[in-house]
């Protein structure tokens, strides 16, 4: 989940130079507020382990 997030932050508000160090924190900072807000989720797409066993069989033996 904590991937999923680090993704959407790096599209959302870190798609650009940043012209000083204090720039992430305050555009992260805004971010996490706005995502928090917003009661954004992650959309599992397995609802068990065993759906994602059976799904990912090749990968995962």
């Amino acid at each position: 989940m904590a991937e999923i997030e680090i993704g959407v932050s790096g599209g959302q508000c870190l798609n650009r130079r940043i012209p000083d160090r204090e720039e992430p924190c305050r555009e992260i900072t805004a971010w996490r507020r706005d995502r928090n807000a917003a009661k954004a989720t992650v959309s599992w797409r397995f609802k068990t382990e065993d759906d994602a066993r059976i799904k990912l069989k090749s990968l995962y033996p």
